[in-house]
């Protein structure tokens, strides 16, 4: 692949700045069934997709600092005020004033607890989890909203606690720097990159 003058974006004067190429196409390749006749053609391409976060960016820089980040709803005058949110929400869904950032490490490191699982072994395109991939909704004590990560170690059970485990080590600002292993594990136990914090 020829990454000459790959694409790179920087922040100037609170705007986005492309630069380079973000598209890469190949030569079309024949596709025959076993005669030999035209079936189609491949059409490879290389696409740098470019995901801009927004005011979501402080959740995603804090797993890689293993910090689980949430919001609260601060309107006095919203039947929400005082919610905590996780996932991140920068405004309370009920009257739409911007939330404040919380910090809910020490919370989910207590010990949050599965809700739900899900146990799979196909999750779409792009997806460098280990298979079986184990999703676990994960509920905090006074958190009206639940989470949805992974269980990297063990068998999730509804009703098993489970704490937070951060890749502080090489993060990908990413949700996969986020993932959940039953209380009690360990730290030689851990995925390697991974940390409680």
């Amino acid at each position: 692949m020829n990454i000459e003058n790959r694409g790179t974006v920087r922040v100037e004067n609170g705007r986005y700045r492309f630069n380079g190429k973000f598209h890469y196409a190949y030569p079309n390749n024949p596709i025959r069934n076993e005669d030999g006749k035209l079936m189609g053609v491949t059409n490879p391409r290389d696409v740098t997709h470019v995901h801009m976060y927004g005011g979501e960016a402080p959740f995603f820089e804090g797993l890689g600092k293993g910090k689980l980040l949430g919001t609260r709803c601060i309107n006095p005058d919203c039947d929400a005020n005082g919610s905590i949110f996780i996932p991140f929400r920068i405004h309370c869904p009920d009257c739409l004033s911007k939330n404040e950032i919380v910090d809910m490490t020490g919370t989910a490191q207590k010990g949050a607890t599965v809700h739900t699982f899900m146990i799979t072994e196909r999750t779409g395109a792009f997806n460098t989890l280990p298979k079986p991939i184990r999703f676990v909704n994960v509920e905090f004590e006074g958190v009206p909203t639940i989470l949805m990560g992974n269980l990297a170690i063990g068998e999730p059970k509804i009703g098993m606690k489970v704490v937070p485990i951060f890749n502080t080590v090489n993060p990908t600002y990413t949700i996969l720097d986020l993932s959940w292993v039953p209380a009690g594990t360990d730290e030689s136990e851990l995925p390697e990159g991974f940390t409680f914090g």
